[in-house]
């Protein structure tokens, strides 16, 4: 469900879907946020998620964009990014 939670940049218009009831035939609607199968969902919830970590003062690594550490007085707290998965 993380792909949910991306916002979109981009104006992404799509077909109503199967059910929903039609009052005028060719009607779209604009999505606002990211769903399952749309190829900018990933990048809108790695823009989320970075925006999040940047938040809670988190530093983005010059080496990898998906790697990102926070320095406090016991050690240095890294996560890594892949896809949906944090490590």
């Amino acid at each position: 469900t993380a792909f949910l939670h991306g916002e979109l940049q981009d104006e992404v218009y799509m077909q109503l879907p199967p059910g929903y009831s039609q009052s005028k035939n060719g009607m779209v609607c604009r999505l606002h946020k990211a769903i399952y199968g749309l190829k900018q969902s990933p990048r809108a919830w790695f823009a989320k998620l970075s925006s999040v970590f940047v938040a809670a003062s988190f530093a983005r690594s010059n080496a990898d964009s998906s790697l990102f550490t926070r320095k406090e007085a016991s050690g240095i707290l890294m996560v890594l990014i892949y896809v949906d998965d944090m490590l």
